[in-house]
């Protein structure tokens, strides 16, 4: 068919490449999508550095991708040429295993990963499976739906699968890339939204984001500000340092979880004691399928709840990405492929 321009990365921690590669052609049971819009995540780490094992190169990373159907492959019924479609994390799954046979998709014993067991979205296309498909709003931009397909995924999901009640409290910790989103859908959900964070300069916005309060851990103790309060139901850890996470349980109220998205290889230093007092409870969650997609994406339009973002072209991915290894995105970083 042609050209086409794209990321890749060609080794373990080298450089992004923008070269021009073969527009790629649908196979049985896959769609071509003509991308628009595709976030950066920490999750891209996994592709950049080469954390992944087994991860085959040279690969285009990306996984928050939005864009339209340009071709449909042999066997996809479903969906149609000049779709407005989305693709997350979930890269498809087999429906044959025994979790898809409950419909725990999620699971999935053979899900594939988008932009690591695929090509993913820092390009103009990419071919994907039928089943990692989403559908995207008409009237939602595309760089503001591109976070909401694995960092809004991911907090929408844990929080309402979390046991949470309308009237709980709930605290997030960390207001970044995904604690940003966790206050609002905490918010319009019902819960009384306790952010916590470091530092006084993010106050102001996790206020205007919906907390309805604001716990600074340079100046409290934060477990203990979170019982005077009457403890916490939940509290959805988003900010990677496992140190951090520890130091809340004790803030959790009886029945109290701490339910995990943020990913860090450090350990827990959580002790049984800890969790037995009060039957309190860790627990971690990551993303979610195709559908629980779309069911964040209605639940933002019905809420209004969007993303606050930084936009790059595709030419300036190395520093993009920079801005979101070093923290310094207020808070999601998407590229736009095209209008």
């Amino acid at each position: 068919m042609g050209l086409m321009k794209a990321v890749q990365v060609s080794r373990p921690g080298g450089d992004f490449e923008v070269v021009e590669r073969e527009i790629p052609e649908p196979q049985h049971n896959q769609v071509r999508v003509k991308i628009e819009a595709c976030g950066i995540c920490h999750g891209d780490v996994f592709v950049k550095e080469g954390f992944w094992h087994g991860l085959k190169y040279p690969r285009i990373p990306g996984h928050e991708i939005v864009g339209s159907i340009d071709k449909v492959g042999e066997g996809v019924t479903t969906w149609q040429q000049g779709q407005r479609v989305g693709v997350g994390w979930h890269g498809g799954h087999c429906f044959q295993c025994e979790p898809c046979l409950q419909g725990d998709f999620s699971n999935c014993q053979n899900s594939a990963i988008t932009g690591i067991d695929f090509d993913g979205g820092y390009a103009e296309y990419t071919v994907v499976p039928s089943s990692a498909l989403a559908s995207i709003p008409e009237d939602f931009s595309s760089i503001e739906a591109a976070p909401l397909l694995c960092a809004g995924i991911t907090t929408f999901n844990a929080l309402r699968n979390s046991g949470a009640r309308v009237g709980d409290i709930v605290a997030v910790q960390g207001v970044g890339g995904l604690g940003h989103l966790a206050i609002q859908f905490a918010r319009k959900m019902g819960f009384k939204t306790v952010a916590v964070s470091r530092g006084q300069d993010k106050k102001k916005l996790a206020l205007e984001m919906g907390a309805s309060e604001y716990v600074d851990t340079e100046l409290v103790d934060a477990a203990q500000a979170l019982i005077d309060m009457g403890g916490a139901k939940v509290i959805l850890a988003t900010a990677p340092n496992s140190k951090a996470m520890s130091s809340l349980v004790n803030g959790l109220a009886v029945n109290g979880k701490l339910l995990i998205v943020g990913a860090s290889g450090e350990p827990l230093e959580i002790s049984p004691i800890q969790l037995i007092k009060g039957r309190k409870s860790v627990q971690g969650w990551h993303s979610g399928h195709a559908k629980d997609s779309e069911e964040t994406l209605s639940f933002c339009m019905i809420s209004e709840i969007r993303p606050l973002i930084e936009v790059f072209s595709l030419e300036n991915v190395a520093e993009a990405y920079k801005r979101m290894l070093y923290n310094k995105a207020r808070f999601r970083v998407v590229l736009q492929i095209s209008p």
